[in-house]
Parts: C-alpha cells; sequence; structure tokens
C-alpha cells in the first residue's frame, strides 16, 4: 500500500466509491497486521500448552511469568508505537529522506527501553514474594523470566523496525516473521524443554530461552529485509551511523510514553480484576480465566485495526489532506463497528459450545458463558474505543488520550466493578458479574471519551490547514 493508491484515478469519487477504496486500503494495510498478532498470541498458547504437558508446577511458572512479563512488554512496545505516525507522516508527504534519521534515533530508544526492560524482569523476584507466590514455584518462574529478559532488547529493536514498516504501509513483513516466529517457537521448546541436541531438559523454564531466542531471529530477519528490500532504500535507514540525540529522542518519548501508558492501564486493569476474582474460589477464576482468553483473541482483530487506522490517518495528514485523515478515521471506526456486529452476535449466541472449547466442567462452563454475555456487550465500545486510539496515534495526539484512558479504566471502570461486584454498596454483591460489568461501563467511558476527542483533534486540523 502507498499513496499512489489514493491518487490511482482524477475523477472525483462519489462516497460509495470512497468508502469501498479506503476500506480496500485499509483491509490491506490490516489484514496482515491481523495474522501477525494472532501468530503471537498463538507463541503464548503453545508455550502454555507445551508447558503444560510437564506438569502443572511448569504451567503454574510459565503463567506466573506471563503475568510479570506481559505488561512489561506492552508498556515498552506500546512506548515504542510513536515511530508509525512518525514514519507515515513523512512517507505521506514524500520526505522520504527524512524517515532514516527518525528511525535510527527510534533504535537509540528501543536499546535503552529494552535494556530497563530486562533490568526489570531480573529484579522481579520481590514482586512475587510479595504476591505471596509459592515458594516452589519462584524459583523456575525466575528462570523462566531470566530467559525472556535476554530477548526483550531484541523484541523492541524489532518492534522500531516493524512499525518503520508499517508506516510506509508495508505491513506484509510483519506478518511473515510471525508466522516464522510461531513455526520456529515449537521445535525450539521441544529442544528446551525436553532437552535435545545437547540442551539439557529445563521444563517449562525452556519456554523463556526457546522464545527469547525466536525473539532475536524476528529482529535479525526484520532487519535483513528492510537492509536489502529495494522498497525501503530510499528512506536510508543503513547508509550512515548517528549517535543518540536527546531533541529527537524527547519527542518520540513525549508522544510513545504516553502510548505505552495507557495500553499498561487498560492490559494491567484485567490482571487486577483476575485478583480480585481470585479470592471467589476455583470455579469463578476458571470461568474468568475462559471468558478473557476468548475476548483477548476476538479484541486482535479491532486492535489491528486501530494500527492500520494510525497507519492511513498519518498519511493522510503528511500529504495535508486532512479531510481524508478524518475519512479514513470514520471508515475505521465503521469497520471496527461492524466487526463488533459479528463478534457479539457470535459470543450471545455460541457462549456455551465457547466455553465448552476449554472445559468440559458443567459448573465452570456456566460461569464462563454468564461472563461471556457481558464481553459481547463490551465488543461494540471496545472496538471504538481502541479504533479512535489508533486514529488519535495517528494524529499524534497521545497525551490526553492516555489521561482519558486513565480515568475510564482506573477512576471509572473498576471502582465501579469493585462497588458492584464486592460490596453491597448497591445491594448484593455479585462477584463477578458487578465485575465485568464495571469493565463494561469504563470502556463505555473511554469510547465515548477518546471518540469526542478525536471529532475535535480531526476539526481542528482541518481549520490549520485551511
Amino acid at each position: 500500500m502507498n499513496s499512489a493508491t489514493d491518487h490511482a484515478s482524477t475523477t472525483p469519487l462519489t462516497r460509495p466509491a470512497r468508502v469501498r477504496l479506503e476500506l480496500k486500503n485499509l483491509l490491506g494495510l490490516a489484514l496482515p497486521i491481523m495474522i501477525a498478532q494472532l501468530a503471537t498470541t498463538a507463541m503464548g498458547f503453545v508455550d502454555a500448552v507445551m508447558a503444560g504437558r510437564v506438569g502443572p508446577r511448569d504451567l503454574a511458572a510459565v503463567a506466573l511469568g506471563n503475568s510479570i512479563w506481559v505488561p512489561v512488554f506492552l508498556l515498552m512496545t506500546g512506548t515504542l508505537l510513536a515511530t508509525t505516525p512518525k514514519v507515515a507522516q513523512r512517507f505521506g508527504a514524500g520526505t522520504h529522506s527524512e524517515i532514516g534519521p527518525i528511525v535510527r534515533q527510534a533504535l537509540w530508544l528501543a536499546l535503552v527501553v529494552g535494556l530497563m526492560a530486562t533490568g526489570m524482569l531480573l529484579s522481579a523476584e520481590p514482586i512475587l514474594h510479595m504476591m505471596n507466590v509459592d515458594p516452589e514455584l519462584i524459583g523456575p518462574c525466575m528462570q523462566y523470566l531470566h530467559g525472556i529478559a535476554s530477548g526483550l532488547p531484541a523484541v523492541a529493536l524489532y518492534h522500531v523496525l516493524r512499525c518503520f514498516s508499517d508506516g510506509l504501509g508495508r505491513t506484509r513483513p510483519a506478518m511473515v516473521l510471525g508466522l516464522c516466529g510461531l513455526a520456529l517457537n515449537i521445535p525450539l521448546n521441544y529442544i528446551f524443554i525436553y532437552g535435545h541436541f545437547g540442551v539439557p531438559a529445563m521444563g517449562g523454564v525452556g519456554c523463556g530461552w526457546a522464545t527469547a531466542i525466536v525473539m532475536w531471529v524476528m529482529a535479525l530477519g526484520m532487519a535483513g529485509w528492510e537492509r536489502w528490500a529495494p522498497v525501503y532504500q530510499s528512506s536510508q535507514l543503513f547508509s550512515r551511523f548517528e549517535w543518540p540525540k536527546w531533541s529527537v529522542i524527547k519527542r518520540l518519548l513525549s508522544i510513545g510514553l504516553p502510548i505505552g501508558i495507557a495500553v499498561f492501564a487498560e492490559s494491567s486493569i484485567f490482571a487486577v480484576i483476575a485478583l480480585l476474582i481470585g479470592s471467589l474460589g476455583a470455579t469463578v477464576v476458571a470461568g474468568h480465566q475462559i471468558a478473557l482468553n476468548f475476548s483477548s483473541l476476538v479484541f486482535m482483530i479491532p486492535y489491528s485495526l486501530g494500527m492500520a487506522v494510525t497507519v492511513r490517518v498519518g498519511q493522510a495528514l503528511g500529504r495535508e489532506q486532512p479531510r481524508e485523515a478524518r475519512f479514513a478515521a470514520g471508515v475505521g471506526m465503521g469497520t471496527a463497528l461492524a466487526y463488533a456486529c459479528i463478534s457479539a452476535s457470535m459470543m450471545l449466541l455460541l457462549r456455551e459450545q465457547i466455553a465448552t472449547i476449554y472445559t468440559s466442567d458443567p459448573t465452570v462452563i456456566h460461569v464462563a458463558a454468564m461472563l461471556i454475555v457481558y464481553s459481547a456487550l463490551f465488543q461494540f465500545s471496545d472496538a471504538i474505543q481502541v479504533t479512535a486510539a489508533g486514529a488519535l496515534r495517528g494524529y499524534q495526539d497521545t497525551r490526553v488520550t492516555m489521561i482519558l484512558t486513565l480515568f475510564a479504566y482506573w477512576g471509572i471502570g473498576l471502582p465501579v466493578g469493585y462497588a458492584l461486584g464486592l460490596t453491597d454498596w448497591f445491594g448484593e454483591p455479585s462477584g463477578p458479574s458487578g465485575l465485568w460489568q464495571g469493565l463494561i461501563v469504563g470502556l463505555s467511558c473511554a469510547a465515548l471519551m477518546l471518540s469526542i476527542r478525536l471529532t475535535r483533534s480531526a476539526r481542528r486540523r482541518i481549520r490549520i490547514t485551511l
């Protein structure tokens, strides 16, 4: 995809034709992103399945490790997402020579952020003690985290290179490398978990080292792709070496850090709710995990659309076409809502069948099916908020987005869920249902506030251009 697609004809298009063209361009960008995201999610699924076959202790160690490193990963990669709109706007403006210097500084930022994230994982043991984790699990969990930590600098560098490619409208490399990473992860898990080719058997801990190797292979693969593929040469990313420039890195951080905090806030509220539900018994926890796992899988589609919308909006703004940017955002949100109609209907009609994929326990199925109903209800607000957030990234409007997101999730959603689910302030405590109702309220508030903010940002950009 590139800007030439948008100028394929000099004849003015009718509105339905414009919608079809924008939808084609949007989905052309989004589909490879969706496949890449699903491949990444599938790697976590493979780790859980293969570790679980060793024993419950190994599975528990991997699960605990994931609860620590995944939020750190999201904070890190969210911060680096500032690269995409920066690249997209310069690509849209045709100033390709300005792209390389920005990406080089983003790579320096990635290296620092990746090393900081590594340090956080290596020093995570006190957190496990604070969580009152079984002492027998702390050792293998930390060994697993040591393996993951060795790959975080690589995944940080990979993420910047991916954002560079996405900003140019080239989303296929991430898809190809994501699928290759998934394919490589399975045999590496087998080698490290069970011990082959001279590698000692590590059990579930081996998943961490296998994942780290996959991270480095994907980073090197993306660097090689962008070094030699002709489409990237005009950006001159590898034409020279540059030392860090604080002025550029500061601008990247001013956009990226709010994104990282907002992504972290959204993901961490689910972790907090899981902890609150933990006091309600194993059956409720299992039902919650089923509903949450399936919801996370379904969420990958609107999340990918939001990433594609960032590119479309950024490129349109680079071409000094703010009305086209607003139109791209509108088509993206409409597409996400259409998907939400499908996903919500599927969840409502097949909630029990979905639960039976995970378990045969009738009590757990009942709880999961009940919570999947709530998940179906927040499909609409979730689709709107994540797409609006993606469009706002394209406008490089991230600071207010972060504040609104934090307020919606932590200032409204979590307190409402806690009050409904675990207190008698509004009548009899409703347990997990109340906590999920709080999620619906929080996501709905986020969708409303981000939509208003997007509308204002789009109008302001149009006024500035006139």
